[in-house]
């Protein structure tokens, strides 16, 4: 008889005790999660979802450059053409410099034209030389960082929104509300950058550069060791310095018109009144 109640206490107090654990194991579940576990645990499910995702490009992205020298017969005439076969095809100018020396007369400007239009533009410049000294092309594949740089800002546009929607939601006291807004500024920041570079690239691949050098021979002429003027500079100027003379002579009588009425009443008194 005592047996049997010794072990209906133990029963009893084997059920308080689960009973007792499992209300804290509910209150410890129900309770507030920390805000840095939230927002760690936004971060590392909107990577690996990314990660598990299969990226496929439709396109190479291809960034094309050239450089090209080349002789012509008359270097303004050239580039006026060339300006006009850029025009053609949608391009412009985007630097210019012109260089006139005793022995060289030189044109070095550069275009960006739409790439579809590289070699048509290309091969209808180098019509015009006479001869051409070189033609550079060069290729660069950017497709590779294109992909990845649009692959992370996808995850980091993802990931924003997680943070607002932490911070409309579960942000409850005024450091939940600051860490998130901390941690917005930030990957703000981040997402501005992705977005130049992806813009930056992508003008890189719709816009192909050119640069050419356009140059013509000068024949040397010997400069005089002294600078003799012409004929016809030296009476242009005799006619300045008469004029500039005539001129000061006038403006000297505004000057001294005292002493000129002076002279002249003098004049009269001993011409008329004094016979």
């Amino acid at each position: 008889m005592k047996l049997i109640k010794i072990l209906q206490v133990l029963c009893l107090l084997f059920l308080v005790l689960s009973c007792s654990q499992a209300e804290k194991d509910y209150n410890d579940a129900s309770g507030s999660i920390p805000m840095e576990e939230i927002i760690e645990a936004s971060v590392l499910n909107a990577s690996e979802k990314e990660d598990k995702k299969e990226i496929v490009t439709d396109k190479l992205r291809i960034i094309k450059n050239a450089n090209c020298r080349i002789k012509v017969n008359r270097v303004e005439q050239a580039s006026m053409l060339s300006k006009e076969i850029v025009s053609k095809y949608k391009g412009y100018v985007s630097d210019e410099r012109f260089t006139h020396t005793n022995y060289v007369k030189e044109n070095r400007f550069t275009i960006r034209v739409p790439q579809e239009n590289f070699d048509e533009v290309l091969d209808s410049i180098c019509t015009l030389a006479d001869f051409v000294d070189y033609k550079n092309i060069s290729t660069v594949d950017v497709t590779e960082e294109y992909i990845d740089v649009k692959s992370r800002l996808k995850t980091k546009l993802e990931v924003k929104q997680r943070y607002e929607t932490i911070l409309k939601t579960r942000a409850k006291t005024v450091e939940d509300i600051l860490l998130t807004e901390d941690n917005l500024r930030v990957l703000q920041e981040e997402i501005e950058a992705a977005q130049g570079r992806l813009n930056y690239l992508a003008n890189r691949v719709s816009y192909s550069t050119i640069q050419f050098d356009f140059y013509e021979t000068v024949v040397p002429k010997e400069e005089p060791q002294k600078y003799v003027k012409s004929f016809m500079d030296r009476a242009a100027d005799g006619l300045s310095f008469g004029w500039n003379l005539l001129q000061h002579l006038f403006l000297v009588l505004f000057y001294v018109w005292p002493l000129v009425l002076l002279g002249v009443l003098v004049f009269i008194y001993f011409k008329w009144i004094r016979k």
